[in-house]
């Protein structure tokens, strides 16, 4: 089966999804998100790209950021691959693969989907079920976004400032959009982009990025999510590994 092509252009927000092996923990300990993070700060400084929004979740990782050219997001996912493989091996002496394959990536219509991608990646430990308010979460943006908890990885995106003229107003704003739940057809635009690696936006988004890349690009098919579909981000209850002595 030939590989799901991925996109990237400068300026254009990228939401990125990257699990775990299996589904299984890609993060033991509270360490391991840190480094993560470590990682991540040093990855986006060297390849010029922006992160507006993220989650680190047990099995997985999402993060919304926008490049200032093609090749920024897939450097800085790599360069995530190696070092923190490196370090889980080293750490818990073991071996093989953490990730499972290649990241999925969907462009972002900022207009009409880059808050929503704010609240579907932030309201994932809810969804989860593993706390009961966004805050509460550690490993996620949401206490910059909602809260003005400093945050040294997050470029806030013009649509984020235009929430209000202060950060306390913006701040405001931003957690009035959590009060309700993500819309179910909001939800399954999310994950079926990102399954697929589709632009998320309209029909004229879509052309525009077909356009800028030279070739076509798959598009999201009418229709909503099957009933019986479990579409959740699943936190497998994995054997956590220890630390060496």
């Amino acid at each position: 089966m030939p590989r799901k092509q991925r996109m990237y252009l400068p300026g254009v927000p990228a939401h990125v999804v990257q699990r775990g092996n299996n589904r299984e923990a890609c993060f033991f300990h509270e360490d391991d998100y840190r480094f993560y993070l470590s990682v991540l700060g040093d990855a986006l400084k060297r390849y010029d790209v922006k992160l507006h929004a993220y989650v680190l979740m047990t099995n997985h990782v999402h993060l919304l950021m926008t490049p200032a050219d093609e090749v920024g997001i897939s450097r800085v996912m790599q360069h995530l691959g190696r070092m923190y493989v490196l370090y889980i091996n080293r750490t818990y002496r073991r071996s093989g693969t953490l990730w499972e394959g290649r990241h999925k990536a969907s462009l972002v219509n900022a207009e009409e989907y880059l808050l929503t991608c704010y609240r579907y990646i932030e309201l994932n430990p809810l969804r989860a079920g593993m706390v009961g308010a966004p805050e509460a979460y550690a490993w996620s943006s949401y206490r910059w976004h909602g809260w003005g908890r400093g945050d040294p990885l997050v470029t806030d995106h013009d649509l984020y400032l235009a929430l209000g003229e202060c950060a306390g107003d913006r701040q405001r704003a931003y957690r009035a959009l959590f009060v309700g739940h993500l819309e179910p057809e909001s939800l399954h635009a999310m994950r079926e982009s990102s399954v697929h690696n589709y632009p998320l936006g309209n029909d004229r988004f879509r052309e525009s990025i077909a356009l800028q890349l030279g070739r076509s690009v798959g598009c999201q098919g009418p229709g909503r999510p099957l009933a019986k579909k479990n579409h959740s981000d699943p936190v497998r209850q994995t054997p956590v590994p220890r630390k060496p002595q």
